[in-house]
């Protein structure tokens, strides 16, 4: 009847902090308009895998093995929603020439996370690793839920940051076109990774 914190911590930290689908959008976000302008969007990305967290933790896995088929069509559906964004990540360009162009906000913060298979697959396997049998599912998700959280407001931040970083580098030079292929290309790797080699939702 417990979790096992300080395991999941590491866990969470490891996953949260590596490359994937919502960093990468992090990471393209702060380069095109900067930390300060992305933050509504930081903050909706942050958020937003709590609307899978909670009902995973009340029950949704149960659903998954009832009706895999469902699952199966939202991994597919997700992965071909993030390899979208990271073609319009591999056509932007950070010299602001875009009068009209805006930083994405809170709300298209909230859905990259439903529809990310790395957050799905972290978040079952928060669940199914750290939380021992018999634990209140309230205690579990909320536990699983709050560590989660703190590992974002601490390294998507940090992403963004890294995106503004590299941007005021590489704006308006012959590098520029070649940074954004590659950002794309490691969204779309990481989409990849988790469809073919990192398991299923």
């Amino acid at each position: 009847m417990s979790v096992a914190i300080v395991p999941l911590t590491i866990f969470a930290a490891s996953q949260v902090g590596t490359p994937g689908p919502a960093n990468m959008a992090l990471l393209a976000t702060g380069a095109r308009f900067g930390f300060r302008a992305a933050l509504p969007f930081v903050a909706g990305v942050a958020l937003g895998k709590q609307f899978i967290i909670w009902p995973v933790g009340f029950g949704l896995m149960e659903l998954a093995q009832s009706a895999p088929q469902v699952f199966a069509i939202l991994k597919y559906a997700s992965a071909a929603y993030i390899i979208w964004l990271a073609w319009k990540v591999a056509n932007l360009r950070l010299d602001g020439h875009d009068a009209e162009a805006v930083a994405p906000g809170f709300l298209a913060g909230l859905i990259v996370h439903l529809l990310n298979p790395k957050a799905w697959a972290m978040i079952v396997g928060s669940f199914t690793a750290f939380v021992g049998p018999g634990t209140s599912p309230f205690a579990a998700t909320a536990i699983v839920a709050a560590i989660l959280l703190i590992c974002q407001l601490v390294m998507h931040p940090l992403w963004t940051l890294g995106g503004q970083a590299i941007a005021s580098t590489v704006a308006g030079t012959r590098a520029e076109p070649y940074l954004m292929w590659t950002l794309a290309a490691l969204t779309v790797a990481s989409v990849l990774f988790v469809l073919f080699a990192g398991g299923s939702l």
